[in-house]
């Protein structure tokens, strides 16, 4: 039952974060539908937000690498509070 209602508010999520018609005209072709506002106004801006985007998928899965399997074995580390919850 939790996960049809996860499912259903990331759907109704999705649905409403589509760009408008307007915006949708402003974009390149690539990021129609999926951005608001003005488009990028250079090349530039696609290498910041992809080194941006690389950035944080590597923060992500290293925070989570050091969640699940840290180099501590210690019965007292202070991760135990994070994992035994």
């Amino acid at each position: 039952m939790k996960n049809a209602f996860l499912l259903t508010v990331f759907i109704f999520m999705g649905l409403f974060a589509a760009a408008c018609p307007v915006c949708d005209q402003r974009q390149p072709k690539l990021l129609q539908g999926i951005a608001h506002g003005l488009g990028p106004e250079s090349n530039w801006d696609y290498l910041i937000v992809s080194v941006a985007a690389v950035i944080v998928i590597l923060t992500l899965f290293y925070s989570a690498k050091m969640l699940i399997k840290p180099g501590e074995k210690s019965d007292d580390h202070i991760k135990r509070l994070v994992i035994n919850i």
